[in-house]
């Protein structure tokens, strides 16, 4: 038996050693503009918009979500050798540990470096803001001097990252000596995103179908690194027109009749709490109510969670509070007995409190970190909802994982029978091509 071991073990270590090989290989050919982009917030939504625009531009490869070592060797040696030829390759590059970013940009060489913002994440591998900001500079150093840095220059940890670097930099951010300056930002939903941004070269009216005003910085990182590749003004208004936001990122779910939901369930630093919140705070809608479920990325005591409840009580006419910290709210007596304040332990009696109170036009706001998957909240009113365990251990969205309509203790023999049925296609196929016909 330890012998079986040792050989898999053996073989997993040369297979890998293969793969990252036959990476390196493919982007020593590659001909590419190759764009690296991290941040602490925002890196995700920069990645799939400057895709987007420049797949208007020309051919591009664009990996966003799966933002880690391996997944970056498996785009390059396998997916891109599929694509043929590309003029663009956009990475999204995840800190989650001291080295793990350097790793990446070594392999990726990228020609463009993108640095969102920086704020305390991963706070049991970084446990400071300067710690995440050394890590997340690794991809600005790995630039080459023909190489082009765009920094958000409103965040200091950010624009220090342009000491000592030789390549070209350009910022963008609200700041006036900004070389791509935002300015006019506005958002109260159902009003979406618009600003201005102006830069030597022009000046463009923004148009984007973001909910919140936060998302101007992303928008802009994106609209600057496309303008510094090329990309005419007016193809990039084009591009914004019809771009769709990430699926659980401030993402909007309108129900005939029914709510309106804003499900942002990705993530939930503490940092992006009160964010968040000011967006609901802005929006113009009659009645609002507020789901949180898990924070992370805090230092000190769970006091947040009533910190939270505190600014959301001000702007909602409900609050609810999911999950295993949903008693630290410290609610007032006065608020549970009133209905304000609700702890409803899973997101399925979430679910079904809102499916029996819910008022047609209201804004309902799912906030919080991905492990509780309250996507499934918004998705039970489109779709036949049957998987309600309240955290299922998988880091994909409910989204791509597909599987939220088949009770979760079923899905080992769902993907078993799913499976099998692949096979038999493909093997239909072949006999087909061989010209055998199968007997029924």
């Amino acid at each position: 038996m330890v012998g079986k071991v040792v050989l898999r073990d053996i073989r997993n270590d040369v297979g890998w050693r293969l793969r990252r090989y036959r990476a390196e290989r493919a982007r020593a050919r590659s001909k590419a503009t190759f764009i690296g982009i991290t941040g602490s917030s925002g890196k995700s939504t920069a990645t799939s918009l400057l895709g987007h625009i420049l797949a208007g531009h020309g051919t591009v490869y664009t990996q966003v979500l799966a933002n880690t070592f391996k997944a970056l060797v498996r785009a390059l040696y396998k997916r891109m050798n599929r694509a043929g030829k590309l003029d663009y390759v956009v990475f999204e590059a995840g800190a989650f540990e001291p080295g793990s970013i350097r790793g990446m940009a070594e392999m990726l060489k990228p020609d463009v470096s993108i640095v969102t913002m920086v704020r305390l994440e991963h706070v049991g591998k970084f446990r400071t803001p300067d710690a995440v900001a050394q890590e997340k500079r690794a991809l600005v150093d790995a630039l080459r001097s023909d190489g082009i840095a765009v920094l958000n220059c409103d965040d200091p940890f950010v624009l220090g990252m342009a000491s000592g670097v030789k390549c070209r930099i350009a910022t963008f951010g609200q700041a006036d000596n900004a070389d791509y300056r935002v300015s006019d930002v506005h958002a109260a939903y159902p009003e979406l995103l618009r600003f201005s941004l102006h830069w030597r070269g022009g000046a463009l009216d923004v148009h984007a179908p973001f909910p919140g005003e936060q998302f101007w910085l992303p928008t802009a990182a994106a609209i600057a690194t496309a303008l510094e590749l090329g990309v005419p003004p007016e193809k990039v208004a084009a591009r914004l027109a019809s771009f769709e936001p990430l699926p659980n990122r401030c993402k909007v779910l309108t129900v005939d009749s029914g709510p309106q939901f804003i499900v942002d369930t990705a993530k939930a630093p503490w940092h992006s709490i009160g964010i968040t919140l000011d967006m609901m705070r802005k929006a113009s809608t009659a009645r609002k109510r507020i789901v949180l479920g898990q924070i992370s990325d805090y230092l000190g005591s769970s006091r947040k969670y009533g910190t939270a409840y505190g600014i959301a009580r001000d702007i909602a006419d409900e609050v609810i509070y999911t999950g295993d910290n949903a008693h630290r709210s410290r609610a007032s007596k006065a608020d549970h007995d009133s209905g304000r304040f609700l702890e409803l332990r899973t997101p399925k009696e979430v679910s079904d409190h809102i499916k029996q109170t819910a008022v047609p036009g209201e804004l309902i706001l799912l906030k919080s970190s991905s492990n509780l998957h309250l996507e499934r909240v918004a998705l039970a009113w489109t779709h036949d909802v049957r998987c309600w365990i309240p955290s299922c251990g998988k880091k994909e969205s409910c989204q791509d994982c597909g599987l939220y309509e088949v009770p979760f203790e079923e899905h080992g023999s769902f993907l078993a029978i799913r499976k099998l049925e692949r096979r038999k296609r493909r093997f239909g196929r072949l006999l087909g091509g061989l010209g055998v016909r199968r007997r029924s």
